[in-house]
């Protein structure tokens, strides 16, 4: 959901690729539901090792689950990290709708929080460039 949610706010402002400490090797199809719900198409993405990335240039990294701030690893040169630690909705129990209910809160947290990221990035370039 993060990787849906963060291209769709800001897209235009960062390459966005998502990839986790435990891979799970699929995305849960309750996030593809509530998604969809929210009119981004997630069907297509893909559960990735960390391992992907590690060669590569990176130069924000922003985790989100609970202990993915400790297990996530040192990316070389200069890297800057934020870490927004949100329930894993997959955990959750209860009856569909219940469980569908959690995605959904999760999913609305993360938007906030990504929506909150994406605004203040680009009242800081839209700073920038005024006053150069």
């Amino acid at each position: 959901m993060a990787e849906g949610l963060l291209r769709h706010l800001a897209g235009d402002l960062f390459e966005v690729r998502s990839a986790g400490s435990k891979p799970a090797g699929y995305v849960h199809p309750k996030a593809i539901a509530v998604m969809a719900e929210l009119g981004i198409d997630i069907g297509e993405h893909t559960s990735k090792s960390l391992e992907l990335f590690l060669n590569g240039s990176v130069d924000v990294v922003v985790t989100v689950c609970g202990n993915a701030n400790d297990a996530c690893p040192i990316f070389p040169g200069e890297v800057t990290r934020h870490h927004w630690g949100f329930e894993d909705p997959a955990h959750a129990e209860g009856s569909d709708e219940e469980v569908l209910e959690v995605f959904r809160a999760i999913r609305d947290q993360i938007k906030n929080t990504f929506q909150a990221y994406a605004d203040g990035y680009r009242d800081a370039v839209s700073y920038q460039s005024n006053n150069q």
